[in-house]
């Protein structure tokens, strides 16, 4: 018999968005479900990784912390200085480890969420959210905070199967050496396709492919231009629109690595190929490329599969947002989504969904 525990809210995954997610339930006067399970109001966070760090247990080796595109302290206990060459991979999960520590969040792991539904059609019904471990946590509020490393995009191109060589996603992407002296696509027009094409480049012959022509930004990324990104997001999520990646909405920088790619003349971008041959890819004019090897820089999407069964997408494909809670589910807050997708955005997000849901709880908050 599945077993079956309660939690006023649940949060559903233990990276930035979640332990800010977290703190601020703590910082209210939620307590832990593990510990004070009767308790009025309390909260668990379900992780689906076995340590913590989110989806920066899994970066390449070379994302170093000079080159990632900003970490921001978590809220209440400030980042220590790390050394600038350190692998990502290891300063950050190692801060949101201590971080951890010091907080005592009550987090489950590893518990990979299976799905997440009502228990029936009254809109104010509780939410059991299924585990892959069989356990059924019974709740009010569900925070989502999964991020995306778990949903990569795929493209599909005519003939991809027959491909002789070796393909990969960012999400495999450990390091260049596998590359070393191959003819490699570098396939994708955001951050992580530049800093593979500028590192691949040094050790194979690289040709670089976007759908559209990138859009290079001059001058600083400022606080300025930062908000009138997020503006920008914050309108497509509310009007209901699938939000795009963050270059779509910011362009790119001139960055130290598209700089370095530029200067060794690696930097020059080829329109999508067409279909794809047992040895290469036949271009949009029909000649040939031999290659040895595809990578996918193609991005991700956010990982929202276990919300199926809830119907929150609409028409278009998008999710209507008010805030940081579904515009027609107000048991659900998605925290680290659209215009949250950033480390500081992530922290704020986390703040606004605890609000929130203490809003639309009132004073009845047992499960």
């Amino acid at each position: 018999m599945p077993a079956v525990r309660r939690a006023t809210v649940v949060v559903i995954g233990g990276g930035q968005a979640g332990l800010s997610a977290g703190y601020h339930l703590a910082r209210r006067g939620f307590v832990s479900a593990l510990e004070q399970p009767d308790t009025e109001r309390t909260f668990v966070v379900l992780d689906a990784a076995a340590a913590p760090g989110g989806a920066w247990l899994h970066r390449w080796e070379s994302l170093t912390m000079a080159t990632v595109n900003g970490i921001f302290d978590l809220p209440g206990h400030p980042r220590p200085p790390v050394d600038p060459d350190e692998p990502s991979r290891d300063a950050v999960p190692r801060y949101f480890a201590a971080y951890e520590r010091a907080t005592d969040l009550p987090i489950l792991r590893p518990v990979r969420v299976t799905s997440v539904r009502a228990e029936d059609d009254d809109p104010d019904s509780p939410l059991l959210v299924a585990t892959a471990h069989g356990t059924t946590w019974v709740t009010r509020v569900v925070v989502n905070a999964t991020g995306t490393w778990d949903n990569p995009v795929r493209p599909s191109y005519p003939g991809q199967d027959t491909f002789a060589g070796l393909q990969l996603h960012t999400r495999d992407y450990v390091g260049p050496e596998k590359l070393a002296g191959l003819r490699v696509a570098v396939v994708g027009g955001g951050i992580s396709a530049l800093q593979h094409l500028e590192e691949v480049s040094r050790v194979a012959t690289t040709r670089w492919y976007t759908r559209r022509e990138p859009e290079f930004r001059e001058g600083e990324f400022d606080p300025e231009v930062g908000r009138e990104v997020v503006a920008r997001v914050a309108a497509d999520a509310a009007a209901g629109r699938p939000t795009g990646s963050v270059v779509s909405y910011t362009g790119l920088g001139w960055t130290p690595y598209v700089q370095a790619a530029h200067d060794r003349g690696v930097l020059v971008r080829h329109p999508m190929f067409v279909a794809i041959e047992p040895t290469g890819v036949r271009e949009a004019d029909g000649s040939f490329t031999p290659l040895d090897a595809i990578l996918w820089a193609t991005g991700f999407k956010a990982s929202l599969a276990h919300l199926a069964p809830l119907r929150l997408r609409n028409e278009l494909g998008g999710i209507r947002m008010d805030g940081t809670q579904v515009a027609n589910e107000p048991r659900i807050h998605l925290v680290g989504f659209g215009p949250s997708q950033s480390t500081v955005g992530a922290n704020r997000a986390g703040r606004d969904a605890v609000r929130g849901l203490i809003d639309y709880l009132g004073g009845t908050v047992a499960p």
